[in-house]
């Protein structure tokens, strides 16, 4: 009840919305309460979270909502920006802002239910008509990345021409990078009093609730030492192992046999794709850590349409093979010679 109030607080504090009599001919969409904890990545709870989400799935396109994209940064540029700095010998912070999407401005006219267990006494009929985005909304991500995306312009960093997402500042000899995938932000320049700089004007226009060295991103477990930039993912293994109920599973010191032959296997059993797609697509998402299991995983994924028990047999020997590899990942380290 605690969390759900500070969550009322803050769309209070941000002036989000207004409490109006019903409107008679405008849908109105509904809202539900979204909890879960904040894990860091030992598996350890850090706080507990409750979210007020709008329904969006109701939203009509052209009444409620107008354009929906939003551009995200890639994996592939997180660890592009992870291997530059190590390459610049500087640590990167990231930080977190706090209900971001309350932050973005909306230009349709949109109302949503009051929130459930928190309805007005005076006025229990009422809706509430929004100011500010709200999670669910369909183009919540839109504004919030327009109006960050302002704000970092006005401070004098320029956006990057091939990665949206990134955004860049020089002064003097000095250069300041910030990264943004939605709410969260990956921060460093070449010289301290830029970040410090950085870290009050954030403070200034938004309300932040996270700020420290990088080190878990993303499902990533990032350590960012002298010797070299390691990234994990053993926690993320943990989870699947969990997931897919493979916790008591035996080890397999390979993820694939070099014998093994699949196919379509017409003759043998199917199983739930809808299962088999989800271990896929998890094991896709393990590969920017973990290439030794890419082309297993490739393998596995070419059937996907109709997977057979030995195609999902191939995908929990996978499994065994990263219970047992957990703390394998990649490594970032400099060059000590001619090549």
């Amino acid at each position: 009840m605690i969390v759900m109030q500070e969550e009322l607080n803050q769309f209070e504090r941000s002036e989000a919305w207004e409490l109006v009599p019903r409107p008679q001919n405008q849908s109105v969409i509904g809202t539900r309460w979204v909890f879960r904890n904040k894990i860091d990545e030992n598996g350890i709870i850090i706080r507990n979270k409750a979210r007020l989400v709008a329904q969006g799935f109701n939203q009509e396109e052209g009444i409620d909502y107008e354009e929906t994209f939003a551009p995200v940064a890639r994996f592939e540029a997180i660890r592009m920006l992870l291997a530059f700095a190590y390459f610049k010998d500087f640590v990167l912070y990231q930080m977190d802002v706090k209900s971001a999407f309350l932050n973005g401005f909306i230009n349709e006219e949109v109302y949503v239910e009051q929130p459930p267990s928190f309805q007005s006494f005076n006025f229990p009929n009422h809706v509430f008509r929004l100011k500010k985005a709200l999670y669910g909304l369909k183009q919540a991500p839109r504004v919030w990345y327009e109006r960050l995306s302002k704000f970092l312009l006005k401070k004098g960093f320029k956006m990057g021409k091939i990665d949206t997402t990134l955004f860049i500042k020089t002064k003097d000899n000095d250069m300041f990078l910030v990264q943004i995938y939605v709410d969260d932000i990956i921060f460093r320049a070449t010289n301290v009093s830029l970040c410090e700089e950085f870290s009050k004007c954030m403070h200034s226009e938004f309300k932040m609730s996270m700020m420290g060295e990088l080190n878990f991103f993303l499902g990533l477990q990032i350590k960012q030492l002298k010797e070299g930039t390691f990234i994990n993912q053993a926690k993320y293994i943990r989870d699947l192992l969990k997931r897919f109920n493979m916790e008591e599973a035996k080890t397999m010191k390979t993820p694939m046999s070099s014998s093994i032959k699949l196919d379509m296997d017409e003759k043998c059993k199917p199983v739930n794709s809808t299962m088999y797609r989800g271990m896929i697509g998890s094991l896709l998402y393990l590969t920017a850590s973990r290439p030794d299991i890419m082309y297993s995983v490739c393998l596995c994924a070419r059937f996907q349409s109709c997977p057979k028990e030995s195609h999902l047999s191939a995908a929990k020997q996978i499994l065994r093979y990263l219970k047992g590899t957990m703390d394998i990942g990649r490594g970032l380290q400099k060059a000590r010679g001619p090549l």
